[in-house]
């Protein structure tokens, strides 16, 4: 699954959309630059240049404000590939991720917000939403190679995007293991190697766990 926000995009006119515009931006850079705990609503009306009442009235918590900042960057994400062929579409989804992840920017961003969604429920449930779109966004790439033969008839398309990601988040969250074109690579050769093996079934059809 590819966490590839675009801030900055092209977004409808009109004063309510620049200052929606103006205080995401203002809080992508601190939180950026000094994570969710430094969140603070006052100083986002002051970076912003909009007034703290139009701020508390419209988002009210910094939940609710990193909650819009996901929304906004789902939004304004990019499209799936359309290569015509499984094994490009699911490298070019983890090698977006990567790109993402890396970004002197947006690899920061991504780890204030989901420590945001580890103690603030309204960041939870979008930081949820988020990954939910940009997961359909791509499983279009699987539904198309089963319909041309490539993968087994009822794979689940969207388990097979979310294990391309998977292991980029895992090494950027906890092994701190180099995040490049090749570490995308593997990611995508491992989930493709795993669908041809029919190992992404729908859930209702998986394998039950297993008690100890």
């Amino acid at each position: 699954m590819a966490a590839d926000p675009q801030p900055g995009a092209v977004r409808p006119g009109g004063r309510t959309a620049r200052v929606r515009e103006a205080v995401l931006r203002a809080a992508g850079d601190v939180l950026a630059e000094r994570g969710f705990g430094a969140l603070d609503l006052g100083e986002i009306a002051r970076l912003a240049g909009v007034g703290r009442t139009t701020l508390y009235r419209r988002w009210g918590t910094p939940g609710a404000l990193a909650a819009d900042l996901l929304q906004d960057m789902a939004d304004s994400s990019l499209p799936r590939s359309r290569n015509g062929d499984v094994e490009r579409d699911l490298r070019d989804n983890a090698r977006l991720v990567v790109r993402t992840l890396t970004h002197p920017r947006q690899g920061r961003l991504f780890k204030a917000l989901i420590a945001a969604a580890l103690c603030d429920e309204q960041a939870a449930r979008a930081l949820h939403r988020f990954y939910a779109v940009r997961i359909a966004e791509w499983a279009g790439c699987v539904t198309d190679a089963i319909e041309r033969g490539e993968l087994p008839p009822g794979t689940d398309p969207h388990r097979v995007i979310a294990a391309v990601s998977a292991p980029l988040y895992y090494a950027l969250l906890n092994t701190g293991d180099p995040l490049d074109d090749a570490a995308a690579d593997r990611a995508a050769a491992a989930a493709l190697a795993a669908a041809r093996a029919g190992a992404f079934p729908p859930a209702d059809r998986a394998a039950p766990a297993v008690t100890p």
